[in-house]
């Protein structure tokens, strides 16, 4: 068995494992909990990025893109692009609920330190200072308010 599947293209594994799981989401269609969303190596600071997190964590999608739309951050447009790109992912994975009846919570927002760009700033008397250019990657986590109850009855 291991020999055919040396045998075949590469194309043609990545395409098995494509259908494969597509096959899994079909099967599980309605069990699915959250859909994570990541953005990686975001070109600002993660400590100003975070500030911006601890606001639309917890909160009801609707309410969370409210806040970020009308924040005056920079950080808050990078953080409005990636919640989008969640809510559609949602949708992606259940498109047989509708949007507007989901009560869609954003579950977890966190904010890694990405790559570090470091730089040399000229200073006085021949010296040099480093400058530290920071990025971070951004993973949210969306889900339906309604099905996290579901599940913690299910467990007790």
């Amino acid at each position: 068995m291991e020999a055919a599947e040396k045998k075949l293209k590469k194309s043609v594994k990545v395409r098995m494992k494509k259908e494969a799981l597509k096959q899994f989401r079909e099967e599980n269609k309605g069990k699915l909990g959250a859909v994570k969303s990541s953005l990686r190596n975001v070109p600002t600071s993660p400590r100003k990025m975070r500030l911006v997190a601890d606001m639309i964590r917890g909160q009801r999608v609707n309410l969370a893109l409210n806040i970020l739309k009308f924040d005056d951050k920079h950080a808050s447009l990078t953080m409005e692009k990636i919640l989008l790109t969640g809510i559609a992912d949602w949708q992606a994975m259940n498109d047989d609920i509708k949007l507007e009846d989901a009560d869609l919570v954003v579950k977890e927002v966190y904010v890694d330190g990405g790559k570090m760009l470091k730089r040399l700033r000229p200073a006085p008397q021949g010296r040099a200072h480093r400058i530290r250019k920071r990025s971070n990657h951004i993973t949210i986590s969306i889900a339906d308010a309604n099905e996290n109850i579901n599940n913690t009855e299910n467990k007790d």
